[in-house]
This record gives C-alpha cells, structure tokens and sequence, in this order.
C-alpha cells in the first residue's frame, strides 16, 4: 500500500542540519517503507495512494528510547527517602539497596507479572511518540532469571506497535550469593547466560557495568568477549560515577555505545570518537542520584561524538517515564541545544542501537515511523516542561495512535 502526508512540515533530522526542516513537505511510504521525502511542490502523481492531510502541522520521525530497564519487580521509593537523608548511591548498595534489592524482587515475580509490569510502562513511552524501544535484563544476576527477563522482552515486542530490542545485562551488578567473588559470578553466569541468549535468540545486545560498585575492565573484557564470540554488539555503562577507562576497553570492541559518561576524560571521548561510538546522555539518573558532575558535552561536540538522550527508566536510580521530560532536562541541566537533544532521541538514539539505517530520521529507504505534533516549532518538544504529546503516531506507515482525526482521502 501507497501513502502520502500531505500539508504539513517536516523536521526530517537527518544529519547535516539542525532540524531538516521542509516548509510545505510531502512523505511517500509503500509498504511501511519511506519511499520519498520532499517539497511538495516536487511531488509526482500520487493517484495510487491514500492521502493523508497533516492539516498545517508538524511531522518528524517516530522517537528512539534507547536505554531502559523496564522490565523489574518492585519498587525503590524506599531508598528515594534515604537519599534525601544524605545516603549516597554507593552508600546504598553497599547496604545491600540499590540493584540488590530489585533483584529479590524481580527473582520472586513470575514471567506474567514481570511482563504485565513492562507492559504498562512501554504503553507510557509509546504514548508520547516512542517507535523504537530497548530493553535490558540485569535484574535477575542468576541465569534462569535473566533468561526469563529476556523472554519478556521478546514477549513485550510482540505486544506493542514498536520495534522492540533486548540487551543482556547480566553483568550489572553482584549478587549476594557471589559476595567478593566477582570473578566467579562473570565466569560461571555472565559469560554462559550470554551464551545461551544468544543461542535462543533472545539477545540483540550484550551491557555491562564498569564501575567501583560492579565490575572492572578485565572482567568486563570476558563478557564481550563471549558477546563477540556469538556475534553480538555490545554497549557500556561507562564513567558514570568514577572513571575506571571503561570507554578506553569498549572502544577497543567497537561498542555502539557508551552510556552516563559523567566522569569520562579526554582520553576516553577520543577512543570514542575513533571506534564511532555513541555516547547516551542520561538526565534521569544525574538528576535523582543529585550528582554534580556534568557529562563533557563540548567534549563529545569538539570530537564529533555523536550523542543520544535516554530515559534510563529503572526502579532506581532513574524512574523515569517520559522521554518528553528527558528533553527538557537535557537542555536545562547540560546546556545541550533542542535540535541536539531530539536527534538524540531520534537519528543519534537509533545509531546507538546499531539501527540508524532504518530509524531515525525521514529519509527515502527507512521505516515510516512518523509522530505528528500540534506546535510553531520542533525546539518546543524540549522547551515545555514535558510537553504534550503527539496527536498521531505511524509506525511502518501505519497508524497506531491519533488523539484527533486527521483528514485523508
């Protein structure tokens, strides 16, 4: 089947311009595909095509959420209060808090409440115009958990209108039945569950955190090593509260990503620019943890780092809902520009995830997923305080939200 949006402006994002904004734009999509992007004034014939009339507003693509952990059992609200009382994020998982105690939690829910969970907050990011969504495990620290996150994933993907990738993290954190032997828990867990996940298909992606709180680089190295070895990709939680020369390691694997970057120094920005990762910006976690140390954004600028902007939705340490809010928060806290906070969450967010050839931006060759906004401009979308959301959403050329009808014929 045949589309056309018609009588709208288009915020293209594609890379060479701050917005790629065209006036009076027209969008041709065949089977789900955009198969022309353009003034309308340069269309051909468009006989064959149902006809969609955007009625003066703006379109852009369908957004990217590219770091979340959204699938978990219970909550944190608990250590909320005992971070406003002073205790620091460390101070807390050590107590045997933070990702500890989500992991009890996440182990004793089954699969249908664990999914029932991740449902509910995936609708809420699809809600505001998300077409692209990851997913990581890293709740369940033992192989059958982790596997039964993954599941979920997959499950969520088949659930939901959006494209759906599943990253595993069972290298995040150690669990307490591997108290001080954190080699041990990478040999005989992380490294056989991304065996397994690769094999049964679950995985898109291997993480792992690099931190004095989780892992070390040579560990970390063991995991990728087993991700490469099964031909995954692989992302870092990387420099978030201390610089361990995490980025320096996942540089050297060709990491699509490298996520938080607080405390990253010139030297890792420099291995990052040359391996042509992605460094994804994180306001939601900088903001509940009340750090102060701002990530090098004219570091990342300088090199020609690209950078992506994300919710980190988790229980913890960002429970966050809203990519919309993470726009604002992104310019507010770091200064970056609204056009570099939306290609964050569009062209940058997809390239973090390895799928910028097909999302990301309106251009002819990628998946129609379009969001249409009632506003004067792009920039407003990180101007509000969380703004409002988009009044129709497509996603491989078809509609899967509209809060008010738009004209077609």
């Amino acid at each position: 089947m045949r589309t056309v949006w018609l009588n709208g402006r288009a915020a293209t994002m594609a890379a060479g311009s701050a917005w790629g904004e065209i006036d009076d734009a027209a969008i041709v999509a065949r089977d789900g595909r955009i198969e022309w992007v353009g003034a309308r004034g340069d269309l051909g014939a468009t006989d064959d095509a149902e006809v969609v009339d955007l009625g003066g507003r703006w379109v852009t693509p369908g957004l990217v959420d590219c770091h979340t952990h959204l699938v978990y059992g219970g909550t944190r609200a608990r250590e909320f209060e005992m971070r406003l009382q002073g205790a620091s994020y460390e101070e807390i998982a050590r107590a045997g808090g933070g990702i500890v105690s989500t992991v009890r939690d996440t182990r004793a829910a089954s699969e249908e409440e664990l999914f029932a969970g991740a449902l509910e907050r995936a609708r809420e990011l699809l809600a505001e115009g998300v077409t692209v969504l990851e997913v990581k495990s890293g709740y369940g620290l033992d192989a059958e958990t982790e596997l039964r996150m993954l599941r979920v994933v997959r499950q969520l993907g088949e659930a939901i209108p959006a494209t759906v990738r599943a990253t595993c993290l069972a290298a995040h954190a150690l669990p307490p039945e591997y108290d001080g032997r954190h080699d041990a828990y990478i040999d005989e867990v992380c490294v056989p569950v991304v065996e397994r996940a690769a094999k049964l298909g679950l995985a898109d992606a291997v993480d792992g955190f690099c931190e004095r709180i989780a892992f070390d680089r040579e560990q970390i190295a063991r995991v990728f090593d087993a991700a490469r070895a099964q031909g995954l990709p692989v992302r870092l939680h990387a420099e978030q509260l201390s610089d361990q020369g995490g980025t320096q390691m996942a540089a050297g694997y060709g990491a699509l990503s490298m996520d938080h970057l607080e405390y990253v120094t010139a030297d890792g920005v420099r291995a990052m620019a040359a391996a042509g990762s992605v460094a994804v910006i994180m306001p939601g976690a900088f903001y509940t943890l009340r750090e102060t140390r701002l990530p090098p954004i004219d570091l990342f600028r300088g090199h020609g780092v690209p950078m992506a902007v994300a919710t980190d939705a988790n229980p913890g340490s960002s429970p966050a809902r809203s990519l919309l809010l993470m726009l604002n928060m992104v310019c507010t806290l770091f200064r970056m520009t609204p056009a570099e906070a939306f290609a964050g969450v569009t062209r940058e967010g997809a390239r973090a995830l390895g799928l910028g050839h097909e999302y990301g931006t309106l251009e002819a060759g990628k998946c129609a997923d379009l969001a249409v906004w009632d506003f004067d401009h792009p920039a407003e979308l990180a101007y509000w305080i969380k703004a409002p959301a988009p009044v129709a959403v497509y996603r491989h050329g078809s509609p899967v939200r509209r809060s008010i009808p738009l004209g077609e014929s």
